[in-house]
């Protein structure tokens, strides 16, 4: 049998005239955790797309288990080579159940009975992966936040039955996760990579590839820069294949003077769930962050907030983390993606002023590096990162002073994530407010004050002089018993 799970050689993709693959070669090893990274819009999605039979390559050659395919290339053909994918923007059915969504990629749970095997199936596979996951097999997809659903979808590709399992492409897993669920899936790739699956991890979060993956493949402009054992990198090395220079990009962002404490309350809010407690504070120019496990509370206090449901005396804007059901305007282009909140000032004489209008979504394109070449294009041309990057241009471009943030970080490079840590600073030190709820712990390093929720409640309020990842996973669990 062959030792490679798959082999690209020389693939190549365009779309009109951006190229995104530019002849790339790769190969996946039997139990191989393979790492693959890289700034937003280098061609790692597109090549799992490729990979997972979605679409079909101009050039190049591919070959599974030594093999090349006896058919035409396609997502069936992937499926039942054995591949499996969890894209970054979810492929769940959100009308259908979570067991349904397990029989959609087998054909072979069919026949009297077939719900049933699929909800043990699915059940098992969840319960093997994320233990104490709180999802059941009929819970309808639509009802399930992001976290969740992303937990679905990872259990799903893991999931056997008449397929074998080959190769498993896990495209930004762990974005919509909470520190607990994260690390339990980079737990069981340790687990499935030793029973010989094979697997490519990419992540924008550089110290789950550095700890989980075998080795490193590094992409830019659609081509592998750099590929090495994992242990031959460290974050900074890594980042420097990347493109970018850690030292150069932290410095533009030191860590600021916190507002002074008699600053004026911009908001004031209080869980509003039976049985919620606490009150949430605000002042001008801080950073708070919202902290816990995923679904305890944090979205819905921030979307209570931006429904006027709390004490606030200034403009508010908010930045989805769930881009695609609550952040993006599909239809409409980069620009006005960007300018949509903006449009009160871009009005004269009853009129949108497109000169003003265009270049206002310019100014914003290369402040915080969207990667286009004309905003006037279709907002889903761009990568599911430089989306994210145009609901941040939406929010800080606005007339906003507080400014409510869901997890905004999903899918967004390293390289991007410390200039706009840096971006936030600076706009807090102008006066702005910002309400961060994040899954990331590191990122609550840059907040003035951290409040932690447990079951709908504000289980703790840490100030940064007292902030630890200890007491925040403690509070995670308040009053749970662990």
């Amino acid at each position: 049998m062959s030792t490679e799970a798959i082999r690209l050689d020389g693939v190549e993709k365009s779309f009109g005239a951006v190229r995104a693959l530019a002849g790339v070669d790769l190969v996946v090893a039997v139990g191989e955790c393979l790492g693959l990274v890289g700034h937003n819009g280098a061609g790692k999605s597109t090549l799992m797309h490729v990979l997972a039979g979605a679409l079909l390559p101009d050039a190049g050659r591919l070959t599974v288990g030594g093999a090349e395919p006896k058919a035409q290339w396609s997502a069936a053909a992937s499926q039942a080579a054995g591949i499996r994918c969890v894209f970054q923007e979810l492929s769940l059915c959100p009308n259908l159940s979570v067991a349904e969504n397990a029989r959609i990629t087998h054909a072979s749970l069919r026949g009297f009975g077939w719900k049933g095997r699929a909800r043990a199936l699915i059940c098992a596979k969840l319960d093997e992966i994320f233990p104490g996951h709180r999802i059941a097999p009929d819970d309808e997809i639509a009802h399930l936040p992001i976290g969740q659903r992303q937990m679905v979808e990872i259990a799903r590709a893991f999931t056997v039955t008449s397929a074998p399992l080959r190769l498993v492409i896990l495209d930004e897993p762990t974005s919509s996760l909470d520190a607990v669920a994260a690390g339990q899936l980079l737990s069981y790739i340790r687990k499935e990579t030793a029973r010989g699956t094979a697997i490519i991890l990419i992540s924008h979060i550089l110290g789950e590839v550095l700890a989980t993956s075998d080795r490193i493949v590094v992409m830019k402009d659609g081509k592998q820069v750099a590929a090495r054992p994992a242990q031959a990198f460290d974050r900074s090395s890594l980042m420097a294949a990347m493109g970018s220079d850690l030292k150069e990009v932290e410095a533009r962002g030191d860590r600021r003077q916190s507002p002074k404490a008699d600053s004026a309350v911009v908001v004031r809010a209080s869980p509003q769930r039976e049985g919620g407690g606490g009150e949430l504070v605000v002042r001008e120019g801080e950073i708070v962050g919202l902290a816990g496990l995923a679904g305890h509370g944090q979205t819905r206090l921030l979307l209570q907030i931006f429904a006027g449901q709390a004490d606030i005396d200034r403009p508010v804007a908010f930045v989805a983390g769930d881009r695609q059901n609550e952040g993006v305007f599909n239809l409409w282009s980069i620009a006005e993606n960007v300018t949509v909140a903006s449009l009160r000032s871009l009005i004269q004489r009853g009129f949108i002023n497109v000169a003003a209008e265009a270049k206002l979504a310019r100014a914003w394109r290369e402040r915080i590096g969207i990667r286009t070449s004309d905003m006037g294009r279709n907002i889903l041309t761009l990568s599911g990162g430089n989306q994210q990057k145009v609901l941040f241009a939406r929010a800080l471009a606005s007339d906003a002073r507080i400014i409510l943030m869901d997890d905004p970080m999903r899918g967004v490079d390293i390289g991007t994530k410390l200039e706009v840590y840096a971006m936030i600073r600076a706009e807090a030190a102008a006066g702005r407010s910002f309400l961060w709820y994040t899954t990331e712990l590191d990122e609550l390093t840059h907040c003035d004050k951290v409040y932690v929720f447990w079951n709908g409640k504000i289980s703790d309020s840490i100030e940064a002089a007292d902030f630890s990842e200890q007491r925040v996973l403690r509070a995670s669990f308040a009053e749970s018993g662990t």
